[in-house]
């Protein structure tokens, strides 16, 4: 993946809950809160169409769509503002969308296992099957994709630094051990002198040969 930054904004267009009835317009049709706003970062992050008008009409605003009960938006409202080149795109009512975040999958599904079977590419972050040639199904993962690239430098770092690190420990331990190992041999190299300062020879070694004892045989009867 290439070098990517987390938008402030998109972390939390994730976190909104979508589709709440807006307070301010109880007794209105349209009063979803299915809208988001870019430019703004302050609560509430959720609107209406009604909202739109009165504070949010000059700004970049993206709407919000279902899908089996998940939220949607339309790649055609956010491939401008967002690198969604490695999300799983789908068809959904004629328009391509992608999902913002994680959808839970039934382990013990006869379908899912199946479709994992099947298919041949996966998400990298929560292993869901995908269609195509991407690398996670939702905004969501991305996200947590792109931090993790963004950790994989750090963490490769602090191992090469750790590493050095048992390089020089293990450096001078090698060296104090050759240093104990010659002490002994510079000692046994030192002559023996007596009381009048002269050389002493050193003691010359006799080889000795063990004897055979003498045979012990077994008796006659």
């Amino acid at each position: 993946m290439k070098k990517a930054m987390v938008h402030p904004w998109l972390e939390l267009l994730l976190a909104t809950q979508f589709f709440t009835t807006c307070r301010n317009h109880l007794l209105s049709n349209r009063n979803d809160c299915n809208l988001f706003c870019i430019d703004c970062e302050a609560p509430p992050a959720a609107f209406c169409y009604y909202c739109r008008s009165h504070h949010h009409l000059t700004h970049r605003v993206i709407q919000i769509r279902r899908s089996s009960y998940h939220d949607v938006v339309r790649v055609s409202e956010v491939e401008d503002i967002l690198d969604i080149s490695d999300v799983q795109t789908y068809v959904i009512n004629g328009s391509s969308v992608v999902f913002l975040n994680e959808r839970p999958q039934l382990r013990g599904c006869v379908s899912s296992c199946k479709a994992l079977s099947s298919s041949s590419y996966s998400c990298e972050t929560c292993g869901r099957a995908l269609l195509d040639q991407f690398r996670f199904c939702s905004l969501g993962c991305n996200v947590k994709g792109i931090k993790q690239d963004m950790e994989m430098p750090a963490k490769a770092e602090n191992g090469s630094e750790c590493g050095g690190n048992e390089d020089v420990t293990s450096g001078n331990i090698v060296g104090s051990t050759s240093e104990n190992n010659t002490g002994p041999s510079t000692m046994t190299e030192k002559k023996k002198f007596n009381e009048n300062n002269e050389e002493v020879p050193p003691a010359k070694r006799v080889a000795r040969h063990r004897r055979k004892g003498i045979p012990q045989r077994a008796p006659f009867f």
